[in-house]
């Protein structure tokens, strides 16, 4: 079989030697958290629809909704939407040309994870209160 043109060229590195960094598990994060808001968004959608044809089909998800499990996936949900929203922001910051400090942008990576995660706790902290 004939070589081609392509096989003189050189390889992409592959990701076994690049060092693990924040900035790294952030880009990570932001595209799964995309695809993660798909499929909630979904969801909502579905217990939206529920919801507006009557009382007698929201009875038939509401212990789900009001469940555990509802409250854990709120949770989930909301910690991913932040986290999108806070990355989305930090994507703004380095549109303008700003950040690109190594050590600041693997800052603020760590700090947008953090935030994400107490801002999640704390809003099913306050729907947890409003149910009840």
């Amino acid at each position: 079989m004939a070589k081609s043109w392509t096989d003189k060229r050189p390889m992409s590195p592959h990701i076994s030697i690049w060092k693990w960094h924040p900035t790294m598990l952030s880009s990570i994060l932001h595209r799964a958290t995309g695809i993660v808001l798909y499929i909630g968004l979904l969801e909502l959608a579905i217990v939206l629809a529920f919801l507006a044809a009557g009382p007698e089909w929201f009875a038939k998800v509401e212990p789900l909704v009001y469940s555990p499990i509802g409250a854990f996936a709120f949770f989930f949900v909301i910690g991913v939407l932040v986290y999108h929203f806070l990355n989305g922001i930090r994507h703004l910051v380095w549109d303008i040309g700003a950040g690109f400090n190594p050590k600041l942008a693997n800052m603020v990576s760590l700090v947008t994870i953090l935030v994400s995660a107490v801002l999640a706790v704390y809003l099913t902290w306050l729907l947890a209160g409003a149910i009840q």
